[in-house]
């Protein structure tokens, strides 16, 4: 077998006269680097990435859900417990609809969504004065829950605690004072709530309920407060 010249390979071809450059680049590939960038840069996939989200709003991004409460239970069974989750969620429009619900699971993320497609199940509408606030003074009671819940005036904000704030923040009651005397368990918070709220009357529906207008209503209702706080000066 002949002996190969200096500087080339069995092949034939001199080392220099090689295709792609030194670092031993692959023949007609370019630089492979910049092109995997480059489709980066234009979208990722060929659908061109996700300008523009989903493309419209959804039904359910009118609603605020929060989370009130979860809780750990067990079930005893034969060879042992077997846990599982139950949560309270809150839903609402800000703009008087509210809704409760409780959902329970293995996993907590799964006793979330039964909580809150049950509280969207359970939504009711409630009357508020200006968007703001409540009608008049209210009191409810749920097994040894108790709240009692004060209209106020502009600017006094939320004043209230634990789930109760919940409750007026997905509602969208801004302006009010609100105070539990009973039992502080979640569950019977809420639904005290919600039973007090349930019991407010509206100018409309009393003025309908009397054959009335509601500008009377609301001209006594004006009256009234303007005689009780000349009497307090």
């Amino acid at each position: 077998m002949a002996r190969t010249p200096t500087g080339t390979t069995d092949r034939g071809a001199p080392r220099g006269d090689r295709p792609g450059n030194a670092r031993g680049e692959r023949p007609g590939g370019g630089n492979q680097r910049g092109e995997r960038g480059s489709r980066r840069e234009g979208g990722g996939r060929e659908g061109g990435g996700r300008e523009g989200g989903q493309g419209g709003r959804d039904r359910d991004d009118e609603f605020i859900d929060k989370l009130v409460h979860i809780n750990r239970v067990a079930k005893v069974v034969k060879g042992g417990r077997r846990f599982a989750f139950a949560a309270l969620v809150l839903v609402g429009d800000a703009k008087g609809r509210v809704g409760y619900g409780s959902g329970k699971a293995r996993e907590v993320p799964e006793a979330i969504r039964k909580a809150t497609d049950a509280a969207k199940r359970n939504m009711i509408r409630i009357p508020l004065r200006e968007g703001r606030t409540l009608h008049h003074d209210l009191y409810g009671r749920f097994g040894a829950g108790k709240v009692i819940l004060r209209a106020a005036p502009a600017g006094t904000g939320i004043i209230a605690g634990g789930p109760m704030r919940a409750v007026f923040e997905t509602m969208g009651i801004q302006d009010i004072v609100a105070k539990s005397v009973g039992s502080n368990n979640p569950h019977n918070m809420v639904k005290a709530t919600f039973a007090a709220l349930q019991s407010m009357t509206s100018p409309r529906a009393v003025a309908a309920k009397r054959g009335k207008k509601v500008g009377d209503i609301i001209g006594r209702r004006e009256e009234a407060g303007a005689a009780a706080a000349a009497k307090e000066a």
